[in-house]
């Protein structure tokens, strides 16, 4: 099955991230910020790190809390292991990918399992609904042989992350926000094709390469936020030269974001309520694998 696309969305804008630190001190692009929360929502940030240089990330993530969204780690090429206030732990390898739903709360450490070598990948925050933001955590590891990938006649190579590609289902599958998270792996000259329902808001990363949207070239490095117009089915990509990109693209959920750092919540007083749990030793309720 194959997702054709009569009526293209267009580009409306490339995003250049931000150089930033985060964690012990980990240097991040941080492409999706806080300013694009309402334009890209569902989405609520996306990291994308990527070193061959240990300084640049071996002192990684210690333990720290979140509340109210959910968190999807890929990992292109490292090794990862994290832990969490329960007890439970796991091993990110070569394209993983770890899917955790922070609920009403979760304390959890993400550390590097290497002193040498590359190390790359992406993390997604995606908010969740207002009635599902207190839910008990959950989370799920796949290694990169768990992830559904196929190819197209025109030799692009697809692996799905969440979400629907030309008849492929998604190793995650969301019913409110019903995103699309998939790696798009694209010979030189060749073009990919992905329906997206109109109404949903899109954006492509390209992280190898160069790609071609609707006429506007989208740079290794940059992103590129799809246009909502009226009457479109979906985008068309095409490699420049031998390129490598994520689309993500996800159904808004319309409400009011506010958020402390790694809490992200409806309102001030939730919060409020986030931090008091917090330092009382009440937020950190394990996560179920």
């Amino acid at each position: 099955m194959t997702d054709q696309v009569n009526t293209a969305r267009s580009v409306e804008r490339i995003i250049t991230g931000q150089a930033v630190m985060d964690g012990a001190g980990v240097k991040i692009n941080r492409v999706l910020t806080q300013t694009l929360q309402r334009r890209l929502d569902p989405f609520l940030m996306l990291d994308n790190f990527g070193s061959d240089q240990a300084n640049d990330y071996i002192a990684g993530f210690p333990s720290h809390p979140h509340r109210g969204f959910e968190t999807v780690t890929y990992m292109i090429e490292g090794r990862m292991r994290h832990k969490d206030s329960a007890g439970n732990e796991g091993l990110l390898t070569n394209g993983g990918v770890q899917w955790m739903t922070a609920g009403r709360g979760v304390i959890h450490s993400e550390m590097p399992e290497q002193e040498d070598g590359v190390m790359e990948g992406f993390q997604l925050w995606l908010n969740l609904p207002a009635k599902d933001k207190m839910r008990d955590p959950w989370y799920r590891d796949f290694n990169g042989e768990d992830v559904p990938v196929f190819e197209t006649a025109a030799g692009a190579k697809v692996k799905v992350i969440a979400g629907r590609s030309h008849g492929v289902d998604g190793a995650v599958q969301r019913e409110v926000t019903e995103p699309l998270y998939i790696d798009v792996n694209l010979p030189a000259g060749a073009s990919f094709s992905q329906q997206l329902p109109e109404g949903h808001n899109a954006f492509i990363f390209t992280y190898r390469g160069s790609v071609t949207v609707d006429g506007k070239a989208v740079a290794s490095g940059r992103m590129a936020i799809l246009a909502n117009t009226k009457g479109t089915d979906g985008v068309i990509v095409t490699a420049d030269e031998a390129s490598r990109f994520i689309l993500i693209a996800g159904q808004p959920l319309n409400e009011p974001i506010a958020q402390y750092g790694p809490f992200v919540m409806n309102t001030q007083a939730e919060i409020f309520a986030a931090v008091e749990d917090f330092r009382a030793g009440k937020l950190g309720e394990e996560a179920q694998a």
